[in-house]
């Protein structure tokens, strides 16, 4: 199976400067009951958003393509639902940039192509207030480097191994596997001839 491929990302972001958003605000439980991603988008954040206001960060002049959404700690908390990536990527969202991340969430967004970014506490305090001071400022996300740059200042992260390699080949597990289909057989062809 194929995914879309992550190397490098340069786009503006979206701030929602919210901690502990848990996958039942992401995405509510009323839309969980689909089996594909379709549509999922207009879900995202339909009933948390209701709390905002007029100062709804997703509606601003200018988050329409916004592929990269900061936001505060503990992202993803509460169930494991798979659906809440699916409704961010649904969205346009590539990635989400966080002083941390519930680990289920994490899991289930880095199997379906949507990067987790967890920065250092200054790193995440900088690159907020360079996006207040200009909304416009773009954000680079680069995930062979693991270095996420915006206003002139970068920030190290770290991905799992594991899961880096698959972003970066655009592929899910399933299909890490299959790539390597050719020297399994051919292992088991020797194992079958030693028996």
């Amino acid at each position: 199976m194929t995914a879309a491929r992550f190397t490098a990302l340069t786009s503006q972001a979206v701030v929602l400067l919210a901690n502990d958003v848990d996958t039942d605000q992401i995405v509510p439980a009323r839309f969980l009951k689909v089996t594909d991603k379709a549509g999922l988008g207009d879900a995202l954040f339909c009933d948390f958003k209701r709390g905002h206001g007029d100062a709804w960060p997703l509606d601003r002049p200018g988050a329409a393509g916004a592929a990269v959404l900061v936001v505060g700690k503990n992202f993803g908390c509460g169930s494991s639902r798979e659906h809440a990536p699916w409704a961010l990527v649904a969205a346009g969202f590539r990635a989400v940039v966080a002083l941390s991340f519930a680990d289920i969430f994490r899991g289930n967004a880095l199997k379906n192509g949507l990067l987790p970014v967890a920065l250092a506490e200054d790193d995440h305090a900088a690159l907020v207030a360079a996006l207040a001071a200009d909304p416009t400022t773009p954000v680079t996300i680069d995930l062979t480097a693991q270095q996420l740059t915006a206003a002139g200042r970068g920030a190290g992260f770290t991905v799992d191994p594991f899961a880096r390699r698959c972003l970066l080949d655009g592929v899910d597990e399933l299909g890490y596997l299959l790539a390597h289909l050719p020297q399994i057989e051919a292992h088991e062809r020797a194992r079958e001839a030693e028996a």
